[in-house]
């Protein structure tokens, strides 16, 4: 193993590391409140195939990814990989690209790549994020299940690799904007089934839906906040304009909460840089200004009540 390799991966692993902190920080202020369930698994090591519903898009896996005290890769849908820096900006962030028959039969062949990469992976001991549901409809409710998470598993199978399997149920009380209060309920699927073949594949999405029915607990509380906070108000027309930026670019799909949250995350320190100029036009201590900008993310969450 050469010096440089040993240099590049850990100049990698230092930036998904900072990366999941950067994003974990954003959750924190986009959301209200993660309810998380049994923690614990958080920390699996080995083989791991994590299934989960998928009603908001890529938010879902971010959530689900950043509380994994590892890297986790995950299948997402290929039409957001057609031009070359959104496959790589997505493949760096660990997703794998994966086509359904609406996006074209051109690109199904493809497909056969993101189920031998997720084996790969498997059979390397990491981690892979599958939504079984295969379509995001921004919706708690279960949709019906597809085949390639039980092919995925029966192809690890054969090749006598045997992953941990985590049932991940997400579920969001409103799709639209901050302030969102979320479940994350994660359990472990005892006794797996061996998969040859598609009777077996049957049974086993059977198996999983009954659990993942169990593990989606939707929030009963309202987003709410205080309008009459100053801090709400400082932070209103920034994000309103950010919003409705996204919400015209985000028209008649259901990427709004995934492409809001990426925007505020990126955009959130040039406001508060661009405040920082502001106020020193009012000659105040730089001290002072300093104390004041550290304190808006943490008061302006604090308006969510």
């Amino acid at each position: 193993m050469t010096a440089s390799f040993v240099m590049r991966f850990f100049y990698i692993y230092t930036v998904l590391q900072l990366l999941k902190i950067f994003i974990q920080a954003g959750l924190w202020l986009f959301c209200h409140k993660i309810h998380l369930k049994n923690k614990q698994l958080f920390k699996t090591a080995g083989p791991l195939l994590i299934i989960a519903n998928h009603p908001n898009s890529f938010l879902d896996a971010l959530i689900i990814g950043s509380y994994y005290k590892r890297r986790v890769y995950f299948l997402a849908r290929g039409d957001a990989f057609k031009k070359p820096i959104h496959r790589f900006l997505l493949e760096s962030l660990n997703m794998i690209p994966v086509y359904r028959l609406r996006e074209g039969k051109e690109f199904l062949h493809l497909n056969d790549y993101a189920f031998n990469k997720s084996i790969d992976l498997l059979s390397k001991g990491y981690a892979v994020l599958i939504f079984i549901e295969g379509i995001c409809i921004n919706s708690n409710e279960l949709q019906p299940f597809k085949k390639g998470t039980a092919r995925i598993l029966e192809g690890v199978q054969k090749i006598n690799v045997h992953p941990k399997i985590h049932i991940a149920g997400i579920a969001f009380n409103q799709f639209r904007g901050i302030g969102k209060t979320v479940n994350l309920d994660i359990s472990e699927m005892n006794n797996i089934p061996l998969i040859q073949n598609s009777k077996d594949r049957v049974v086993f999405n059977q198996i999983v839906f009954e659990q993942l029915k169990q593990n989606i607990q939707i929030p009963t509380t309202p987003t709410k906040f205080n309008t009459n906070n100053l801090f709400y108000k400082i932070h209103l027309p920034f994000y309103n304009l950010i919003k409705n930026f996204v919400a015209e670019k985000t028209k008649d799909t259901v990427f709004f909460d995934s492409v809001l949250f990426t925007v505020l995350l990126f955009t959130y320190p040039l406001f508060i840089i661009s405040l920082f100029f502001i106020l020193n036009i009012f000659h105040l201590p730089t001290t002072i200004i300093l104390v004041i900008l550290l304190s808006l993310p943490i008061m302006g969450k604090r308006v969510q009540e």
